[in-house]
């Protein structure tokens, strides 16, 4: 598949997004930087962990550490009971509505691969939500965010919390800190490129369709799959503005105001270029309305430059899945793992 997709925009549409672009990097020149996003003051990891027996032949650990002030985050680590040197290790991030159990499977493949193999909750989410069903809890606390920058439940919580668990298995005498790798389905496929080109601990990533280009989306008239993702918190702006039919400029104003920057500085782009050198494997369908192809395509070629520039063109693959929705096939599972063994294992 030939990566040139702005030859297939149209002149004025491309004119287009380059004024839109250019508005964008003004607005946002005040506004705080990725790492400020995310940061929050540290506290002590204080973990907790507890073996869980019969579990198939694999060691299984329930585990939870502190990311910030009233947080803590549940997870999961299985590992082959032989496992008694260190060990790479691979982070696995759910999607929306789902948690570290359904997981689970995807852990097991990990872990009879040889990799110690961890699933976590996001913000909201498993045993995370205290409140409500489902995704109430998640999706209310993004409509606050629409109001106060206290928290960025959308993605960025997330990454914060997965660097803290980085920081954690860091003191593991089972994990390798220098074969540390990363992937997520969906919501979670987008948490791991951000994770991934913010934190150079990450040395191998493989996000699941969730690369996207948000900036194409909003110049394309192409947002509404995303939005659908947490459409009962937009819906709750849109009540709350008294707005009864979205738009492209409401909907940059709530990315602005819940996730600054996704369509600019921390668009797809921008973030998969950060992540050159380390191996990255992109996998994506070419029928989801989530991550409409031609802005996967501007995110796949800015990659390809990257690692070509870094002299890394080997280090970089994608896969688009023909006739595919938003979902993950087995193949494309099978590939992901194969590319942690290609990277990860000695």
């Amino acid at each position: 598949m030939r990566l040139n997709p702005m030859r297939r925009i149209p002149h004025l549409l491309l004119v287009g997004l380059c004024v839109l672009m250019a508005g964008c990097a003004t607005a946002t020149r005040s506004r705080p930087t990725f790492d400020q996003l995310i940061a929050r003051p540290r506290v002590p990891l204080a973990p907790a962990a507890e073996e869980i027996p019969n579990t198939n032949g694999l060691v299984q650990l329930k585990f939870s550490f502190a990311t910030e002030a009233g947080q803590r985050v549940p997870g999961i680590l299985l590992k082959q009971p032989d496992a008694t040197d260190r060990r790479p290790v691979v982070i696995a991030l759910h999607g929306t509505g789902g948690s570290k159990a359904n997981m689970l499977a995807l852990c097991r493949k990990l872990a009879t691969n040889g990799f110690v193999a961890v699933a976590i909750d996001g913000r909201y989410h498993g045993e995370r939500i205290t409140t409500g069903k489902g995704t109430e809890q998640y999706f209310a606390a993004i409509a606050r965010a629409w109001e106060s920058s206290k928290e960025h439940p959308l993605y960025y919580d997330t990454v914060w919390d997965v660097q803290r668990l980085v920081d954690y298995l860091q003191t593991r005498d089972d994990v390798d800190p220098k074969r540390i790798g990363l992937l997520g389905i969906s919501k979670g496929g987008i948490e791991a490129y951000l994770t991934t080109a913010h934190d150079s601990r990450i040395a191998v990533t493989v996000p699941l369709i969730g690369v996207q280009s948000f900036v194409w989306g909003l110049a394309n008239d192409a947002w509404a799959g995303r939005i659908k993702t947490f459409q009962p918190a937009f819906d709750e702006v849109m009540r709350k503005t008294g707005r009864t039919n979205a738009d492209v400029a409401l909907v940059k104003q709530f990315y602005d105001r819940v996730i600054p920057g996704i369509y600019d500085r921390c668009d797809g782009p921008a973030m998969l270029a950060r992540i050159a050198p380390r191996p990255l494997l992109v996998i994506n369908s070419d029928s989801d309305p989530n991550t409409p192809v031609p802005g996967v395509l501007e995110c796949l070629e800015k990659a390809r430059q990257a690692y070509q520039d870094k002299d890394a063109a080997d280090r970089f693959a994608f896969r688009i899945q023909v006739a595919t929705g938003h979902q993950v096939k087995p193949e494309s599972e099978r590939a992901a793992i194969e590319w942690f063994v290609r990277w990860l294992k000695p």
